[in-house]
């Protein structure tokens, strides 16, 4: 296995990203980087200390100054706005239905960018989110493109929900809100959320998530 080896996953929400990524790291010994939780954060700083979402400049600013990290945890990594843990709630809806504006401000991307590159450099490591393959990491070894129906997504993210003790909204309201933000993503001017051109697509709609890992462990073993 090449430790320095890069492995881009991207994909719209609840494509099963994060829970295949964060096993493929495991298995391989390789750093895992989990991006969505990175511009969860700093919407989530933003809402917590009031400020106005439509204010790009301040918005950017915010995102400059606060340190984001990681810890390991179980079941999930813990993740932390300078010293507080914000790993719940990053996934609340608060947060979930406004971090696609957040996501959208040029600025905060390439705030985001330099630090996720910044923890690339530092070995081999796997990465999850909207645009590693296209910008963040366009020279990875591997690039992997998850796609799911809407609806299954949906379910994915309300069994989540309700297995993480977080506030529950219905199915119906999940599904429309994956919806508008797989529009909101894909739109957007800087980075939006494409299939790099080199990207291998996975459909998981009828996959499990230990046949999602087998593919892509497949994939990487044949890039070496």
């Amino acid at each position: 296995m090449n430790k320095q080896i890069q492995v881009a996953i991207d994909g719209p929400a609840s494509s099963g990203k994060s829970t295949v990524a964060k096993i493929i790291a495991s298995k391989l010994g390789l750093v895992y980087c989990d991006t969505g939780a990175m511009y969860r954060s700093v919407t989530w700083a933003a809402l917590d200390r009031q400020v106005d979402l439509a204010d790009q400049q301040a918005v950017a600013k915010l995102a400059s100054q606060i340190k984001i990290s990681f810890q390991p945890g179980t079941p999930d990594q813990r993740v932390f706005v300078d010293d507080v843990e914000v790993t719940k709630p990053i996934r609340e809806a608060a947060v979930s239905s406004n971090v696609s504006t957040v996501a959208a401000i040029p600025a905060v991307r390439q705030a985001m960018t330099d630090q996720q590159r910044a923890i690339a450099s530092r070995g081999g490591i796997i990465m999850d989110g909207r645009d590693i393959g296209t910008t963040v990491l366009p020279n990875a070894q591997v690039k992997i493109f998850l796609v799911a129906s809407a609806h299954e997504r949906a379910v994915r993210r309300y069994k989540e929900n309700v297995a993480k003790g977080l506030d529950s909204q219905s199915l119906a309201d999940i599904e429309a809100a994956i919806k508008l933000r797989d529009q909101k993503d894909s739109s957007r001017k800087v980075s939006p959320l494409r299939k790099a051109d080199d990207a291998v697509e996975l459909d998981t709609t009828s996959l499990s998530i230990d046949e999602v890992v087998s593919r892509i462990l497949s994939i990487i073993e044949k890039s070496r």
